[in-house]
């Protein structure tokens, strides 16, 4: 058996395998979000480590673990762990959704420069970025800072805990601002600009190479053997990318969860022509471009939660599917990531008038939602991608509607997929592949997953809705 542990932002999920890959049952455990201050998001290290720990135990209780040849990971990036020399947790982790880190930010694209970001580390700064936070820390927590022996992601910390191998791997590594996306290497002149050392950092690994063992503390903790192999995993999105069948050159695909991703392989690197989108390490060993929204599904949630009281699912049955004068919505409730870079940027509705229900504020968000992704889609295609269709999950890809609108708003073939564990699922196939039971990460993604529904883009409704999208760039260009 192989065991994929995902480690997101709100739980931990782990899945449990057979032999030849199909999911027998998971397991998982919630943890707190802690908000200290208006724009802060920290988590407790430990606490992902015992829910960990929580989820295997439940496992084995159903399931002899003796079985377990191996296990990876998929964890949410960018975040910042510290350890001190006694491997004690500093602080709480900073996590990818924090704001803090504005002034730093500012001063890395404006004053360091955007041009040399890009040499050095193939991206720009983000406020989700670690660099920002590890300059943050410097600069209000020196004495915490001072104490720092090991400098950590997120799913590093329960792999260190699991094997004792201190690791990270390219993919997740690329999304911190002091890796050298091209060379493969930690970018030398951002750490003297950061105040770090190459020995604070890990060791650097490929998604698939196994690092160690399953440690005799955490068998004993758990119930997994000491013979499992750890294979090292990698960052949530390149992860759900492998669960998606995303992997050759020529693929792509689209999450509409809580965040919204484009994402798209690439066989070589190449520069960034836009800022505001991401040229990172996939977990095949190559390269991959990405565009991320902070607030996809998410903000149908808050229209769903916070303002109508009505369950996303009736939301979405009255409201119309095709192209409608609906009022236009800017989905920038938490700032924005790609493909403007902006934290300040604001949500916003547009053009409401009296004869406006309901519904049509809701299709506005829907199609808000889809418009930001085309965005993404759209400075995807300007770095050099191409793809004949995209695969879609998350929670947003269950409703008929909306996969039809993100169709017709994006002119591209849309195909749903036989699970919806993909970022468990990669992190099964990493497992699979990093213990030699299948000699590729394609052979896996070609074996486990297949194409349920397709839905196909109307010409028709794609040029009425490219007038709206031409307007929905315009507003926030004039609101900013």
């Amino acid at each position: 058996m192989y065991l994929g542990v995902d480690l997101g932002t709100s739980s931990v999920k782990l899945v449990l395998a057979d032999g030849e890959g199909r999911i027998a049952d998971s397991a998982s455990a919630k943890y707190p979000l802690l908000l200290p201050e208006d724009g802060w998001s920290e988590q407790n290290p430990e606490d992902w480590y015992a829910g960990v720990v929580a989820c295997v135990r439940e496992l084995g209780c159903r399931h002899d673990l003796s079985a377990v040849k191996g296990v990876s990971f998929s964890g949410q990036m960018h975040g910042l762990v510290v350890l001190d020399k006694d491997d004690n947790v500093i602080r709480p982790a900073i996590l990818w959704n924090d704001n803090r880190t504005t002034e730093e930010c500012a001063y890395l694209n404006d004053v360091v420069g955007k041009d040399k970001l890009l040499e050095w580390t193939g991206n720009v700064a983000f406020t989700g970025f670690t660099a920002p936070k590890l300059m943050w820390m410097k600069r209000h927590e020196p004495e915490n800072f001072a104490r720092i022996a090991k400098i950590m992601l997120p799913k590093d910390y329960v792999a260190y805990k699991m094997s004792g191998v201190f690791g990270s791997d390219v993919s997740d590594d690329s999304g911190t601002l002091y890796f050298d996306v091209k060379n493969r290497a930690w970018s030398a002149p951002m750490l003297g600009i950061i105040g770090i050392t190459e020995e604070q950092l890990p060791a650097i690994f490929e998604s698939t190479d196994v690092i160690g063992h399953v440690s005799e503390e955490f068998a004993a903790a758990s119930g997994l053997p000491v013979s499992a192999k750890v294979v090292m995993g990698g960052g949530d999105q390149a992860v759900g990318a492998v669960g998606t069948g995303t992997v050759k050159e020529g693929r792509m695909f689209f999450s509409l969860g809580t965040s919204g991703v484009v994402f798209a392989p690439c066989a070589e690197f190449a520069a960034s022509t836009n800022g505001g989108m991401h040229v990172f390490r996939h977990a095949n060993g190559r390269f991959h471009f990405m565009g991320c929204m902070l607030s996809a599904a998410g903000s149908m949630q808050w229209w769903s939660e916070e303002v109508t009281g009505m369950s996303v699912g009736d939301l979405l049955d009255e409201m119309p599917g095709v192209c409608t004068d609906a009022p236009i919505f800017l989905p920038y409730l938490m700032g924005e990531r790609s493909p403007i870079n902006d934290p300040d940027a604001k949500g916003a509705f547009y053009g409401i008038n009296l004869a406006h229900k309901r519904a049509d504020l809701t299709k506005a968000v829907v199609d808000g939602i889809c418009f930001g992704l085309k965005d993404c889609y759209d400075n995807i295609l300007g770095m050099g991608a191409e793809a004949g269709y995209a695969r879609v999950i998350g929670g947003g890809s269950r409703s008929d509607k909306w996969m039809q609108i993100l169709s017709d708003i994006t002119g591209l073939e849309l195909r749903r997929i036989n699970t919806s564990d993909g970022a468990g699922l990669g992190a099964v196939i990493l497992a699979m592949v990093g213990t030699g039971a299948v000699p590729s990460l394609d052979e896996a993604c070609d074996r486990l997953i297949r194409d349920t529904d397709v839905f196909l883009p109307s010409e028709s409704e794609h040029r009425a809705y490219a007038e709206k999208f031409a307007a929905f760039k315009e507003l926030y260009a004039r609101l900013k």
